[in-house]
C-alpha cells in the first residue's frame, strides 16, 4: 500500500477519534450513574452513595477533561485534512456541530461547575438537579453526534447544488432520520455498559482486596444488575441497526457477513479468514439458512454478495469482518458474567467466588473494545464513501495537503494522546485505588466553600486515612 497523504489522513482521523471515543463512552454513562447515586442518597439518607459519589465524580472529572481537548481536534480535522468534505457538506454538518456545542456542552461544562464545587453552596434538590443536567448534557452530545454521523452514513434531506456543495431542505429527516434514531440508542446502550462493567470491576477489585466492603458491593450490585438488564436489549437494538445496514448498506453488509457470492438461501459464517485477494473464505465455520434469516428474517431469502458490487465501490473485508465478530463476543461475553454474577449478588454467596471476581474485575475493557470495534464496523465498512453513494473519500480530503505535513501532525497527536493517557489512566487508577472518601455523610460538605480546592485536598486526606487504618 503508498503511503499517501490521503492514507495518513485516513490513519490520522482514525487514531484520534478511537482515542476520542472511549471517554465519551465512559462519561455518558458516568454521568448517568452519578445521577442514580445522588438519587439514591436523597432518598435512602444511606452514606455508601455519598461516598460513591465522591469518588466517582472525581474520575468523571478526569475523563470529561481529557474527552474535551481530544474531542477539539476533531473539528480542526474538519478543516485542515479534510476540506473539500467540509465545503460540501459545512452547511449541514456545522449546523448539527453547532446544536451540539450550544444544547449539549453547555450543560455539561455550566452545571459541571455545581458539581465539583456548589455541594454546600446549594440545596440538595437544586445539586441533583445539576446532576441530571450533566447526565442530559453528556447525552444530547451524543445525540448530535450521532445525526451527524449517521447522515454520512445514510444521506436525506437534501439538494446537491451546480457548485457540489449539499444544501439542507428538510431539517426534520436529518434530525429524525430512522437510521440516526436506531444508531443513537445503540451508541447509548454502549456508554451504559462500558460504564456498568467499569463500575462492577472496581467493585470486584476492592473485595478481591478485602477494601471497601459496603461500597465494593454497591459497586458490583449496581454494575452486575445495569448490565443484566441493559445487554439483552442491547442485543435487540443491535439487530435493528443490522437491519439497517442489509437495507441501505448491502456492501457493508456482505462484508461483515464475509459473503462473497449471491446466496440464496444464504449461510451464516462464523468465522473465517476472508481472502480479499482470491475472493473466497479460508476456514470457513457456518451455519446453513442462518444468513438468510438474520438478515432477512426468511429461510429462503437472496442475499447479496461482495461480487455483485463493482470492486471500486466495495469496503475493506478484514477489518469490518472481524471487528464485528469481537463486538458481538464482547456482547455476549457481557451477557454471561452480568447474568452469572447477578445470581451470585442476589444470593449473597459473590464474596465467596474468587474467580468469578477475578473474570468480572478483568471485564472492565470489555465495553471500550465493543465500542471501538463497534465503530470500526461501521466506519470502515462505509468505505469507499465518505458521504455514503455520494462523496468518496478520496474526494473530501484537502487536495493540497503534503505527505509531510500530516506525518508531522499525526507524529504531534501521537506523542499528545499517549502522554494524556498514559497520566490520566495513572490518575484515575490512584483515585480508585484510593478508594471511596471515608467518614462522609449524606450532604454533608467538606472543605471551606469558599476555598474549593481545599475540598479535594481534605478529601483526599480523609480517603488516605481511611485507607491506611
Amino acid at each position: 500500500m503508498e503511503i499517501t497523504a490521503l492514507f495518513l489522513s485516513r490513519l490520522q482521523f482514525a487514531a484520534t477519534i478511537s482515542f476520542h471515543i472511549i471517554f465519551p463512552a465512559f462519561t455518558i454513562g458516568l454521568a448517568a450513574y452519578l445521577c442514580y447515586l445522588e438519587g439514591m442518597s436523597l432518598r435512602t439518607g444511606i452514606s455508601v452513595y455519598r461516598r460513591l459519589f465522591e469518588l466517582w465524580l472525581r474520575v468523571f472529572a478526569i475523563a470529561f477533561g481529557i474527552g474535551v481537548v481530544t474531542g477539539i481536534v476533531m473539528a480542526f480535522q474538519f478543516g485542515t485534512n479534510w476540506s473539500e468534505l467540509s465545503r460540501r457538506t459545512g452547511s449541514i454538518q456545522g449546523p448539527l456541530l453547532g446544536y451540539e456545542s450550544f444544547t449539549a456542552f453547555a450543560l455539561e461544562a455550566s452545571f459541571f461547575g455545581v458539581l465539583m464545587f456548589g455541594r454546600s453552596r446549594v440545596r440538595p434538590s437544586l445539586y441533583f438537579f445539576a446532576c441530571f443536567m450533566v447526565a442530559l448534557g453528556t447525552t444530547m452530545s451524543a445525540f448530535w453526534i450521532m445525526v451527524n454521523n449517521s447522515w454520512m452514513q445514510w444521506p436525506v434531506g437534501f439538494i446537491v447544488r451546480s457548485d457540489g456543495v449539499y444544501e439542507p431542505t428538510d431539517w426534520a429527516a436529518i434530525v429524525f432520520s430512522p437510521v440516526a434514531w436506531v444508531r443513537f440508542p445503540h451508541m447509548l446502550l454502549a456508554a451504559y455498559l462500558t460504564t456498568a462493567f467499569c463500575v462492577a470491576s472496581t467493585g470486584a477489585w476492592h473485595l478481591l482486596g478485602g477494601r471497601f466492603k459496603s461500597e465494593a458491593g454497591v459497586m458490583l450490585r449496581t454494575g452486575l444488575g445495569l448490565a443484566a438488564v441493559l445487554v439483552p436489549l442491547q442485543l435487540g437494538v443491535g439487530h435493528l441497526t443490522g437491519d439497517y445496514v442489509h437495507d441501505k448498506q448491502p456492501a457493508k453488509f456482505a462484508a461483515i457477513e464475509g459473503r462473497w457470492n449471491d446466496e440464496q438461501p444464504a449461510t451464516e459464517v462464523l468465522i473465517a479468514w476472508p481472502g480479499e485477494k482470491t475472493e473466497q473464505n479460508y476456514y470457513q465455520v457456518g451455519i446453513p439458512y442462518l444468513g438468510s434469516v438474520i438478515g432477512s428474517m426468511s429461510f429462503s431469502s437472496k442475499e447479496i454478495g461482495l461480487k455483485s458490487i463493482p470492486i471500486e465501490n466495495r469496503p475493506p473485508v478484514l477489518i469490518p469482518f472481524f471487528a464485528f465478530r469481537i463486538m458481538v463476543g464482547c456482547g455476549l461475553l457481557m451477557l454471561f458474567l452480568s447474568w452469572v454474577g447477578t445470581a451470585y449478588v442476589w444470593g449473597g454467596r459473590v464474596e465467596h467466588q474468587r474467580r468469578l471476581l477475578w473474570l468480572i474485575f478483568c471485564s472492565f475493557p470489555v465495553g471500550f473494545i465493543a465500542t471501538l470495534s463497534g465503530w470500526f464496523t461501521a466506519e470502515v465498512g462505509r468505505q469507499p464513501w465518505t458521504v455514503y453513494g455520494l462523496l468518496r473519500t478520496t474526494e473530501a480530503a484537502t487536495p493540497f495537503l503534503q505527505k509531510f505535513e500530516v506525518t508531522f501532525s499525526l507524529a504531534l497527536f501521537g506523542i499528545v494522546y499517549t502522554i494524556l493517557f498514559v497520566f490520566g489512566s495513572l490518575y484515575i487508577y490512584v483515585l480508585l485505588r484510593r478508594g471511596p472518601v471515608q467518614g462522609l455523610k449524606s450532604h454533608v460538605a467538606i472543605g471551606n466553600p469558599k476555598r474549593p480546592l481545599s475540598e479535594s485536598t481534605e478529601a483526599g486526606l480523609i480517603a488516605e486515612q481511611g485507607h491506611v487504618s
